[in-house]
C-alpha cells in the first residue's frame, strides 16, 4: 500500500463504474486520505422489533493507514438520561460497548472474531467518507458486476471481506451491501444481509462526499432501517 496521491492511470482496468466513480469525486492529484474527523446528528432505533428511536449526536474518528475508526455517541433514552455508545474497529480488534449515563454498561462487545469482522465492515461501507481508500493503490480489490455496481475487497490481517458498491446516475456510491452481518435480535446474534445508503454529496477538501447516510437490515419482513444520520462537520488530514 503506498501513493500520496490519486494518479487517473491508477484507475485504469477498473470496472466502467469504478472509474466513473473516481473521476467523478475525485481530482487528479487528489492527496490521499490519512485521517478523518466527522461530527453528526441523526436517529437511531433501539428496538430488534418495533420502532424506538432515539436521538444522538456522534463524534467519529477514522484512520486508512491501517483501517480503524471510532464512534463515540451519545443517545437520548429520556429527558435526563442519556446513553453512551462507543463503537470501534482498532489494530483488527472489534469494540461495541453500551453504557447508561456512560457508567452503567449495558452492553459490550470485543474481540478479533465476528465482532472484528462487523465493525471492519462498517469501516469499509463508510468509505464514501474518504474515498481514496478505495483505490487501488490502498489495497482494495475490485470485480465487474454489472453497469451499476460492482464487488471491492479488503484485507486486514486475518480479515477480508467484501461488499457490493452499487452508482447512481450521478456516478455516485449509492449503496454498500453485505450479504451477512450480525444483527442483535432477541439477546441473540443472527446474520443478516445489510445495507449502508449514501447521499447528499457536497464538495469538500477538493472530494465529493455524502453528509447524509443510512443503515439498514435486510431481513425475511423486509428492509429495516435502524440507523440515518447527517454530517455536520468533517475534517480530513493527509498523506504527506
Amino acid at each position: 500500500v503506498g501513493s500520496t496521491g490519486y494518479d487517473p492511470s491508477d484507475i485504469e482496468g477498473l470496472p466502467a463504474p469504478v472509474q466513473r466513480y473516481f473521476r467523478t469525486v475525485l481530482r487528479a492529484g487528489q492527496p490521499i486520505v490519512s485521517a478523518v474527523t466527522l461530527d453528526m446528528t441523526g436517529r437511531f432505533n433501539l428496538s430488534t422489533t418495533g420502532e424506538r428511536w432515539s436521538a444522538f449526536t456522534a463524534r467519529q474518528k477514522v484512520c486508512t493507514r491501517r483501517p480503524g475508526f471510532l464512534w463515540d455517541a451519545q443517545m437520548n433514552l429520556l429527558p435526563g438520561l442519556s446513553v453512551q455508545v462507543v463503537d470501534s474497529f482498532i489494530a483488527g480488534q472489534g469494540w461495541l460497548h453500551a453504557a447508561v449515563l456512560g457508567l452503567f454498561t449495558v452492553a459490550d462487545q470485543r474481540g478479533s472474531g465476528r465482532i472484528a469482522g462487523d465493525e471492519f465492515m462498517r469501516y469499509f461501507a463508510e468509505a464514501a467518507w474518504y474515498p481514496t481508500a478505495l483505490l487501488p493503490s490502498q489495497g482494495v480489490r475490485w470485480t465487474a458486476v454489472d453497469e451499476t455496481s460492482a464487488r471491492a475487497s479488503i484485507t486486514d490481517g486475518p480479515i477480508t471481506l467484501s461488499l457490493l458498491f452499487t452508482f447512481n446516475a450521478e456516478g455516485l456510491i449509492e449503496s454498500a451491501h453485505a450479504e451477512a452481518r450480525g444483527a442483535a435480535v432477541g439477546g441473540t446474534v443472527v446474520m443478516l444481509p445489510w445495507e449502508g445508503r449514501w447521499s447528499n454529496y457536497q464538495r469538500c477538501h477538493g472530494m465529493l462526499l455524502p453528509l447524509k447516510g443510512e443503515a439498514a437490515w435486510l431481513g425475511s419482513t423486509g428492509r429495516r432501517p435502524y440507523f440515518t444520520g447527517n454530517v455536520t462537520s468533517l475534517a480530513c488530514e493527509f498523506e504527506r
